[in-house]
Formats: C-alpha cells, sequence, structure tokens
C-alpha cells in the first residue's frame, strides 16, 4: 500500500488522474473500472482535459462502471450512469460498446451480474478501479458485512447509503438496492486507486488505516491489495495525522 496526502482536493485530482492515465497506458486494449460519486469526478475533469488537449489518447480504453441503484439505468437523473455519462463519458465522447455498465432496471439482475462478471474475464481483468470510500466505509455498494468472496451482485443498501445517496437526487428517492461489483473482482484488479475526500470522512479513513481489517469495514479489505494508493487530502487525512 503507498499512501499519498495532497495539499487540496485539485491536488488529489491532478496527482490520482496522472497515475491513472500512466497505468492505463502501459496497457494493450486495458479495461478500467469507474466509480461515480463526488470524489472521483475531479479525476474525470483532469482526464477529460489531457485528452480535449490532445496529451492522452484514451481510444483504446474499455469501462466498467462500479455499480448502479437498483431500478435506475442512464435514463434516470441521478443515476450512477447519468453522473458518469455527463462527468466522463459524454465529454469524451466514448463509444457505448467500450462501455460496461449494469442496468438496475433489467428484469433479471443476477444476468446482468454475470454478464459483467463474463466481461472482465473475457478482457483478461481489470487493469485499474478507481474506488471511493463510503461514510460507513464502503466500497462500490459493498456495505459493511457483506462477503468478501463475492464478485457482481445484487445487495440491500445499509441506512447510512440510502441517506446519504439522497444528495445525488433533485427529488427524494427509494434507494433500498443496489447492484455492484463485489470485493472479489476488486481485488482481482492489477491496481486500485482508492479516492478519500474532506473532512466528513476523516474518521472512517482513521478507522481504515488504525483498526483492524474486516467485512464490517469494506475498504479495509483493499489493504490486502499488493497495488493499491490511497489518495487523500489533507482534510481527509487530519485524524491519522495527528497520530503521526
Amino acid at each position: 500500500m503507498e499512501l499519498i496526502i495532497a495539499e487540496t482536493y485539485e491536488d488529489l485530482s491532478r496527482q490520482s488522474a496522472e497515475d491513472v492515465v500512466q497505468l492505463m497506458r502501459g496497457r494493450t486494449q486495458p479495461l478500467i473500472c469507474v466509480a461515480s460519486g463526488d470524489t472521483p469526478a475531479g479525476v474525470y475533469k483532469v482526464i477529460v482535459d489531457k485528452v480535449k488537449k490532445g496529451k492522452e489518447d484514451i481510444s483504446d480504453w474499455s469501462f466498467v462502471g462500479l455499480d448502479e441503484w437498483v431500478g435506475m439505468n442512464a435514463d434516470d437523473e441521478g443515476s450512477c450512469r447519468y453522473h458518469l455519462n455527463e462527468q466522463l463519458f459524454h465529454p469524451l465522447e466514448v463509444a457505448e460498446h467500450s462501455i460496461n455498465f449494469f442496468d438496475g432496471k433489467a428484469i433479471d439482475l443476477n444476468k446482468e451480474c454475470t454478464a459483467v462478471n463474463n466481461l472482465i474475464k473475457k478482457k483478461g481483468g481489470i487493469d485499474v478501479a478507481i474506488l471511493g470510500l463510503g461514510m460507513n466505509g464502503h466500497i462500490g455498494m459493498n456495505e459493511p458485512g457483506t462477503s468478501a468472496a463475492l464478485r457482481s451482485h445484487v445487495t440491500a443498501l445499509d441506512p447510512v447509503t440510502q441517506k446519504v445517496g439522497q444528495k445525488y437526487f433533485k427529488k427524494q428517492q427509494s434507494l433500498k438496492e443496489g447492484i455492484t461489483l463485489g470485493v472479489t473482482s476488486l481485488l482481482e484488479s492489477r491496481h486500485i486507486i482508492l479516492l478519500v475526500s474532506g473532512a466528513h470522512k476523516a474518521e472512517i479513513v482513521r478507522k481504515l488505516l488504525q483498526e483492524e481489517i474486516s467485512e464490517q469495514l469494506p475498504g479495509s479489505l483493499l489493504l490486502k491489495h499488493p497495488s493499491l494508493k490511497i489518495y487523500l487530502d489533507k482534510d481527509a487525512a487530519k485524524k491519522i495525522q495527528s497520530k503521526s
């Protein structure tokens, strides 16, 4: 594990984006796992700027979405796919055949899970996974207590996730279930970039780094990965810095 503490969120976004493109550059037809959310948005902005300025070529990249709310897909404003369309796929004009994403409105959600698992296998695995850390320590929609042995699966959402998730929508939503890549899917990635920003995440960061690895704190399971980089801004890192 490598821990990088950036001065600001903007620095975190720039440094981690540089890392992502460097790791992807070294692969042939690479597959990248992308998370939606506030923190990764800055990384995507940097990548989009690089491509628009001709400094990076992502034409051979393939994308797999980390998760989606059950009952939603790209047509729903506020969905995970909706935000990634706005922040990444549409600005980069990514072809639809290069995007692999759970459809939370699918009649057979287990079939969706199987299709994504098969896609990852066909591509030879995920090259880089960009992840965030939830207020309750979740990664994707792998909630506290979720088995680390799972790949893609449908899950009941923790009350914390149901509450925090409302910020992505203009109107109150019923967020009961999610469909997500599992911990095993993520741990099989070649490289993992975990991004955490803001003082409101400082306590969960402290727990992640200083308490026992446990399925009750899903993010801690990533600490077992041989190529994990954790990027924090100073606000998110403030409780671990006080221990040094």
